[in-house]
């Protein structure tokens, strides 16, 4: 007898055609043989006993594949030989079996076979090599799939990983369904997110996301864009830090303007606008990549460190979305955020945080707000003083209703231009 050990061959990814003759002699040949499944074309005529059976029995697929390794294990030690252990495409690709059974006590040899990436990449005609291809379980992750493309999801084997799949990417984002690849009925066909759970699935269906332009992707882009202009161009390479201040600030207020009129115009504002929108927040996001830069050139602070340091902002700002408290209103989370912002390391006046360069109205509505203002001042002995009473009075009363003034006045200066007749040279100063 020999020494108790496990041969792992690969069925490939199709019909028996794609299976090495030395794969093929073992798993007709071998007098101990077991398929991990007999859902595969390649395995329909093999008599060998299957695990089939035993995916009902178990909760997990983890449970199962370790039930397997076990079985295998004591099968090889029982007989004194040589197990052959055949799985669909290769093992090598998404066989965690496989994986189980090399951390496993019994000596495992695998046989190299064909996957469903090379069949993939044949198909599409495409290298590997070209721009890094990723494999990745269609399985494994609720969140966004991030690029860059292209992207081979294996394992999407029902109409709800399609669907799970699709509510990762953007609706539009172009998916092509691979199914059945290698076999008569082979189907390649490419289809909008949105419809991708319409398509057919099964054991035999894999996913390949080609271009997958990502926020991610379009950052890194912008990022190595603002090193370049650093590097080139003399007025960037002059910019400090504080030169830049206002161009923040007016890059700001423009931003404030588009966004003004995108609300004015919901429910249905025009695609002019909305390009409008996104340009004037890119003009803003470009003051911010350009600062990060300039920390990074001095060591002080990188994009990565701004991202990091708001990830850690804005989870401990919603302890009732991370945590265990509860706000139920929109009021009770404002109201949460203000004892937190007064709890932070540092805080030790009334005025920490608060931001003088705002207009003074805006600046006065933050101070209320911070200090719960609800008296005003009464010295009426002279008109400015009694107007600017009057203006306190105004802010802390919008203030308790929420009423953002800056915006309030720059509608009316909208309304006021608009019922302004149009008489060209006769500007009223």
């Amino acid at each position: 007898m020999s020494d108790p050990r496990i041969r792992v061959v690969g069925l490939g990814p199709a019909g028996p055609e794609l299976v090495g003759v030395r794969a093929w002699a073992l798993v007709t040949g071998a007098p101990h043989v077991r398929l991990r499944t007999r859902r595969h074309p390649a395995a329909a005529t093999l008599s060998a006993p299957s695990y089939d059976d035993w995916y009902d029995r178990y909760d997990s697929f983890e449970e199962l594949y370790a039930a397997i390794v076990a079985d295998l294990g004591r099968l090889a030690a029982e007989v004194g030989d040589e197990v052959v252990y055949a799985v669909p495409g290769s093992p090598t690709v998404a066989e965690r079996t496989v994986e189980l059974l090399r951390a496993s006590d019994v000596p495992v040899t695998v046989e190299p076979a064909i996957s469903v990436i090379d069949l993939a990449c044949a198909r599409l005609g495409y290298d590997p090599l070209h721009r890094g291809l990723r494999v990745e379980d269609a399985l494994m992750s609720p969140e966004p799939l991030a690029g860059p493309g292209p992207v081979l999801l294996l394992q999407a084997y029902a109409q709800e990983i399609l669907a799970a799949v699709a509510g990762r990417l953007a609706p539009s984002t172009p998916v092509t369904v691979l199914h059945h690849l290698g076999l008569d009925d082979e189907v390649v066909e490419t289809v909008a997110a949105r419809d991708l759970a319409r398509s057919a699935a099964d054991h035999l269906t894999s996913l390949w996301v080609g271009e997958l332009r990502t926020p991610g992707v379009a950052i890194e882009e912008l990022v190595n864009l603002i090193r370049t202009l650093r590097a080139r161009c003399p007025w960037d390479r002059e910019q400090t830090h504080g030169s830049l201040v206002r161009h923040l600030r007016e890059e700001a207020y423009e931003a404030m303007d588009a966004l003004e009129e995108l609300a004015a115009a919901e429910p249905e504002p025009s695609a002019a606008l909305i390009d409008h929108v996104a340009d004037e927040l890119g003009d803003v996001l470009a003051q911010v990549l350009f600062h990060a830069e300039l920390g990074s050139e001095l060591d002080r602070f990188d994009l990565t460190a701004i991202a990091d340091h708001l990830t850690t902002k804005l989870v401990a700002r919603h302890p009732h979305v991370f945590g265990s408290e509860v706000a139920e209103s929109a009021e009770e989370v404002a109201a949460k955020w203000e004892t937190w912002k007064r709890r932070q390391p540092g805080r030790t006046a009334a005025d920490d945080g608060v931001t003088w360069d705002l207009p003074a109205l805006a600046l006065y509505e933050k101070v209320a707000r911070r200090v719960g203002s609800t008296t005003r001042a009464t010295d009426d002995e002279r008109d400015d003083e009694g107007l600017i009473d009057a203006l306190e009075e105004v802010a802390r009363r919008a203030s308790q209703r929420g009423l953002d003034l800056e915006g309030a006045l720059r509608e009316r200066a909208r309304r006021l231009l608009a019922r302004a007749p149009e008489s060209p040279g006769s500007v009223a100063t």
